[in-house]
């Protein structure tokens, strides 16, 4: 028999797939599809685009002074960004193997595909390309803690999480020590090749 929590995580899933189903539907309605994992639109939508694009220069002169003079502190940011991509990507490269945790793709996460748009002027396709790998890297970061936390301490809060990953449904309860035990335990002897949660 299975949990209310399984039952609510496979509503889940079912949800995230009628989305895909849905975002397909999108594909076809504005006719773009795949060439090896380059977005390609059809000729007469790409001259639409590129008649709908505005100049840098409008877009510039339209902007506000204050949205200039921050832009700096969002493009700082990139320096702890990659930092944490090299950081997160080592120890996943190392540690996970010796865990025996499952590697996390990081093409999964972190996808750049709207600098195809032929919409967007250059500044805009810079922004977008960045806004894609700062989230993206996010929530591959996300992803490889939400894997060493199934491993080492798969355990649930005893307060509320805003938005746990997808891992913690299947957690041990906060004070039931034995379904932690017996977790700890099985790992133990499951041994460094077995994938973890």
């Amino acid at each position: 028999m299975t949990s209310p929590l399984d039952q609510l995580s496979e509503r889940i899933h079912e949800l995230q797939a009628a989305l895909e189903a849905e975002l397909e539907e999108k594909r076809s309605v504005f006719r773009y599809g795949f060439d090896r994992r380059k977005v390609v639109f059809e000729e007469e939508v790409l001259a639409r685009h590129r008649a709908a694009r505005e100049t840098l220069t409008s877009f510039l002169a339209r902007t506000r002074l204050l949205v200039v003079v921050t832009a700096p502190l969002i493009y700082v940011l990139i320096v702890p960004l990659v930092l944490l991509d090299l950081f997160v990507s080592l120890y996943q490269a190392v540690c996970f193997p010796v865990y025996g945790i499952a590697k996390v793709r990081r093409r999964d996460h972190i996808v750049i595909d709207r600098h195809h748009l032929a919409y967007l002027n250059a500044l805009q396709k810079l922004n977008c390309v960045y806004c894609g790998y700062a989230n993206g890297l996010i929530g591959f970061v996300r992803e490889v803690a939400a894997r060493t936390e199934a491993h080492w301490c798969p355990i649930k809060h005893a307060s509320r999480t805003a938005d746990p990953h997808s891992a913690y449904v299947r957690f041990s309860d906060f004070g039931d020590e034995q379904s932690f035990q017996k977790r700890t335990q099985a790992q133990r002897s499951a041994g460094p090749n077995a994938a973890s949660d």
